[in-house]
């Protein structure tokens, strides 16, 4: 509690100094800028991705930043995976479940191993690294004190629909679904889950597809702000919503979209 005239404990930074956080999809784009973030705001970071080459670069980049982190290869599709990589930590503070993909195409002509291929990394994925953060967040004895924090990367097609991404909002709708129900069953516990949802961001992988002048001018129409995201802009809610700052948070999704959904 805040005396008048003092500065609320919330507001004097967002630092998650002595946590430890695990990041998935962390070799790259969204997943790699937010675990950079929570490394540059004190967090000691496990890097979860397939690709150990990628990971090893990542650490090495946070290291060299006077941050702590460890690669972790995991396929986040394999569920006996995931377990064992959560058993490696010592614990675990933080969440930032990312790992995520997108097969764009006419609805009419999903296949149904494409299907099986999005609904896999997109929601069973997302569920076994939020049910085995969970069971590892449990395990600490000062929980409830301590408090923890699981920040799902949603998008902003989580709340919309969109021609042509049809299983994508399926599969994101969904994320947000868990989002709320983790969100009330985690509680208790004193762990907050929140989503960040943004909209499209400008990265080197994304780069390729604004080079085509119909669908950049689609999707800039639709962002009120008119422009694109920026990684940093996400990276800045990531650690947001994981920092004591947001406290008082949960079951609840942070839209990073620069308008889109609000019309």
């Amino acid at each position: 509690m805040s005396t008048p005239g003092s500065l609320p404990e919330a507001l004097k930074g967002c630092r998650v100094d002595g946590r430890v956080a695990l990041v998935t999809g962390a070799g790259r784009g969204i997943g790699l800028a937010a675990a950079i973030g929570l490394a540059q705001a004190g967090a000691e970071i496990y890097l979860v991705s397939r690709t150990l080459s990628e990971l090893e670069e990542a650490a090495t980049r946070i290291r060299a930043d006077g941050g702590a982190a460890q690669p972790l290869v995991c396929d986040v599709t394999n569920g006996a995976q995931v377990r064992e990589a959560f058993a490696k930590l010592p614990r675990l503070d933080i969440l930032v479940n990312n790992a995520g993909g997108n097969i764009p195409e006419p609805f009419v002509d999903v296949t149904e191993e494409r299907l099986d291929r999005i609904l896999n990394l997109n929601v069973r994925a997302a569920f076994l690294v939020a049910q085995a953060a969970a069971r590892k967040m449990l395990e600490a004895p000062d929980r409830k004190a301590r408090g923890a924090a699981m920040v799902n990367i949603s998008s902003q097609m989580g709340h919309v629909g969109a021609a042509g991404r049809t299983v994508y909002c399926m599969t994101k709708h969904a994320l947000e679904g868990l989002t709320r129900a983790l969100g009330v069953e985690l509680a208790p516990h004193n762990i907050r889950v929140n989503s960040i949802a943004p909209t499209f961001i400008e990265t080197p992988m994304t780069a390729p597809f604004f080079e085509e002048p119909c669908f950049r001018e689609w999707v800039l129409n639709r962002i009120p702000l008119g422009r694109l995201g920026q990684l940093d802009e996400v990276t800045a809610a990531v650690v947001f919503l994981a920092s004591p700052a947001a406290a008082l948070i949960t079951g609840t999704s942070l839209l990073v979209d620069g308008g889109w959904t609000a019309q």
